[in-house]
């Protein structure tokens, strides 16, 4: 109990002046991380735009401000680990690690307030992900499309192939002549019913729309096709629902870019790909790769902490080249990963967390290591 006119002791002024330490190499590392990603590649394209096709400095602005998001959601990683190394190199340089070790504050209490706030910074950079970066990458693709190549945008989907696919086995597979999304209309359906890989009904209507949430056909026949190969109509029907488990905007959806995407969108096109009986595994390691990624804050502020804390003298441009060489080995792995995940040796949700429990396993050895030195 505090006596009156006593000051009772700030439990949390180690936790601010480690945070305090961390933020200005973190804001140093946002914008020496963006760039270098935007001097490396975007900057070459929109001179390319500006020189080859006479764009105009308005719009490659606008071109610039829509690719900003991504490329700093790339860059909160990359900051989290440098803020760490030149954070602690600087604690570690200036004697104030063996200060408080000395105290008898262990190093796993020192890191703790950086691991606490790398995890609000995933869940920031998640949510960056998943609202702000599709709609910027998709504003940019409309203008790259629609302002610069001057193509039109489409009102209409053609020649729309349909597969069905239930526990591995053909069930129907539908043809669409014409989608048209914004008015929920199609056109030409052609529907064949296979039982035992041998087609048994087919089903035609001149035109089709979407109606609270269901496919009606319209005016449409149904035949029956006999052993014996031959085709004999059974009835026809003024409307009849067809079950299709996709609206127009999902049938439309697989000629948008998956990067144009949040979560939900990506899920519900790579199950769409799954029914068609196509290959999702790239759609499958995008969609683990979103959730992934952004921890990935979390587990290179322990590696940073841990290396940084080194008896050494750092500089920021030592601690820019380290964590350079680190994000490399971790997109490495990260890289290697996906691709035995895109090809179905690896499940996609282990594929995709594998890099961060590697790099989870060096940083909690080397914390450990840290803590035992101390």
């Amino acid at each position: 109990m505090t006596r009156p006119g006593s000051f009772a002791p700030d439990k949390f002024i180690l936790d601010r002046f480690i945070l305090g330490q961390m933020a200005s190499p973190f804001l140093f590392g946002i914008m020496s991380f963006t760039v270098i990603l935007v001097a490396g590649n975007l900057l070459f394209r929109l001179a390319d735009l500006v020189i080859q096709r006479g764009v105009s400095m308005a719009l490659v602005l606008r071109l610039f401000i829509y690719s900003l998001p991504g490329v700093v959601a790339m860059t909160i990683p990359m900051s989290c680990l440098l803020a760490a190394l030149l954070g602690f190199g600087s604690m570690s340089s200036n004697s104030e690690l063996v200060a408080l070790k000395s105290a008898g504050i262990s190093f796993g209490r020192i890191v703790r307030p950086l691991v606490i706030a790398g995890v609000f910074i995933s869940i920031f950079a998640f949510l960056l992900n998943e609202t702000v970066v599709p709609l910027s990458t998709r504003a940019a693709a409309n203008v790259m499309r629609y302002q610069i190549y001057r193509q039109t945008p489409p009102v209409s989907k053609d020649n729309v192939f349909i597969r069905d696919v239930s526990d591995g086995i053909l069930r129907r597979i539908i043809y669409i002549k014409e989608v048209m999304p914004r008015s929920s209309e199609m056109s030409d359906i052609l529907v064949q019913e296979f039982e035992e890989g041998h087609i048994r009904r087919v089903v035609t209507a001149p035109k089709g729309n979407w109606i609270e949430g269901v496919w009606w056909l319209h005016d449409g026949q149904v035949f029956e096709v006999k052993d014996d190969g031959l085709v004999e109509m059974l009835f026809r029907f003024d409307r009849q629902k067809l079950n299709l488990d996709m609206g127009p905007s999902e049938i439309d959806s697989d000629a948008a870019n998956p990067d144009e995407m949040n979560l939900r969108e990506l899920y519900m096109t790579m199950n769409s790909a799954a029914r068609q009986g196509n290959k999702a595994g790239k759609l499958q390691m995008l969609f683990y790769l979103r959730i992934a990624v952004p921890w990935a804050s979390v587990v290179l502020i322990l590696v940073g902490a841990a290396v940084g804390s080194r008896p050494q003298r750092s500089s920021s441009s030592m601690g820019l080249g380290l964590s350079v060489v680190i994000v490399f080995c971790y997109y490495v792995i990260m890289s290697l990963c996906k691709s035995l995940g895109e090809a179905n040796f690896l499940p996609g949700i282990v594929a995709a967390w594998i890099p961060n429990v590697i790099f989870l396993a060096i940083g909690t050895f080397l914390i450990r290591r840290a803590n035992r030195l101390g």
